[in-house]
């Protein structure tokens, strides 16, 4: 049953990604959206309204603890994983 779950859970987030979005930022979308409009969880910024550079540095700030205040320990768990290539590819998509 978990698999099943796990499975139907990755569809659903494949399919709000929008086209040409890397999968990296699949784990995004839930709080942030299909293109970055959320205020993810109420308390963060607009991250399509920032600029490359800006996402660069706040994801790259999550992993090694130098970005971030409400959010700093969840957005730890979920960027602790991303390689550089992968940040990269995540401003290319979100950031102006």
């Amino acid at each position: 049953m978990r698999k099943i779950i796990a499975s139907l859970t990755i569809v659903a987030v494949t399919g709000l990604l929008a086209a040409g979005a890397p999968a990296s930022y699949g784990k995004c979308v839930g709080c942030h959206g299909a293109n970055g409009q959320n205020v993810a969880l109420g308390k963060s910024k607009i991250i399509k309204d920032m600029t490359k550079d800006e996402i660069k540095t706040a994801l790259n700030g999550y992993k090694d603890g130098s970005y971030g205040g409400p959010m700093k320990s969840i957005m730890l768990g979920q960027v602790k994983s991303l390689s550089a290539d992968d940040v990269t590819a995540i401003a290319e998509y979100i950031g102006k």
